[in-house]
This record gives structure tokens, sequence and C-alpha cells, in this order.
């Protein structure tokens, strides 16, 4: 038996090559140009960190985003805040009633600036089956930026009202001087 050991790999030897010591004369240096509303706007809609405020039935559709086979955490959006002070996207996820109202009014109004709302299921966005007087849509309550059918709505369609807010978050102007208070 011999006591020497190697590693001999089935693939080519280029394959393993090391590429930090190539010389970087191969390839030329890029610039990057972009606007400081621009770079803002590409972290604010890779870090949304949402409210876990669950109401109803939909709420479980909305806590099984988070699980491995959906894996919100594609998308910067993975860590649930039990806070309002720590979250800028409350996701309504059930039916709203009018003793809940105020509760939800009071911690969107909790919430730092820039945030974001997003109305999941039928319940939320038009009381759903449950027509009566002891519920309220919640766009009567605060300002909604998405809207997700259905009852309850997959967790598939969530993750794209979040790439919806995503796109807006993109788009949105002026970015800096709102930061600097100048808007």
């Amino acid at each position: 038996m011999d006591g020497d050991i190697k590693f001999q790999p089935s693939l080519p030897a280029s394959l393993f090559a090391r590429i930090d010591n190539e010389d970087g004369a191969a390839g030329s240096e890029g610039i990057l140009t972009t606007t400081i509303d621009k770079a803002i706007n590409w972290g604010r809609k890779n870090s949304i960190w949402p409210m876990s405020f669950g109401l109803a039935c939909c709420a479980i559709e909305m806590m099984s985003m988070i699980g491995s086979r959906f894996d919100i955490s594609r998308f910067g959006a993975e860590v649930m805040r039990g806070s309002p002070r720590q979250s800028d996207l409350m996701i309504i996820a059930g039916r709203v009633s009018n003793k809940m109202a105020p509760v939800i009014r009071r911690l969107y109004e909790q919430m730092p600036e820039p945030k974001w709302v997003i109305s999941m299921g039928a319940c939320a966005t038009s009381t759903g089956v449950f027509s009566n007087y002891a519920l309220i849509p919640v766009n009567q309550v605060i300002p909604v930026d998405v809207y997700v059918p259905g009852c309850p709505p997959r967790p598939e369609q969530l993750i794209y009202a979040i790439m919806l807010l995503q796109k807006k978050i993109e788009k949105e102007t002026g970015t800096t001087r709102q930061i600097l208070n100048l808007a």
C-alpha cells in the first residue's frame, strides 16, 4: 500500500485553477453609473420587512409563504417583524372588522416612512362573502398599494404581490429629496 494518497480529479485541471491569480489585463475595468435615487430604491426594494399581522384564514397562507417551499427570502422579505416600528410593509391578511379598524390605523401610523400595504384576500379588499355591518374594506382605514385577490389567495399570489410592490418601489422618484426632507 502506498502511504501517499493524492487527489486525482476526473475533470480537467483547468476547472480547478484559481482565478484570483490571473492578471487584470484580460478584463477591462468597468464603470458603474447610477443615481442616488435608484441606489436607494434598489436597497429598499430588496429589503422589505413585513409585519406579521394576520386577522383570519389568509394568515395561514401568509405564514406558509415564509416556509422553505416558497422561500420568500429570495426577495429580501423573510424578516417578519412583530413591531410596527421595525417594519415597512403591512400585509392585511383577513377580515377587517369595525372593532379592529382603529388598531390597524394606529399600527399603520406607528410604522416609519416609507411604508407600504398589501391587502390580501377578498375579505380584506371588499369584505368578501361576509357582507355585513361589522366588516369594512381595508382601503377605508389605510391606503393600500397592492391588492391580492382570492379566498384565500395562494402563497404564490402573495409573492407576486411583493414582486409588484418591488417594481413600484423601484420606479419611485424624489427619494433623495424625501430622505433629506426637501420635498
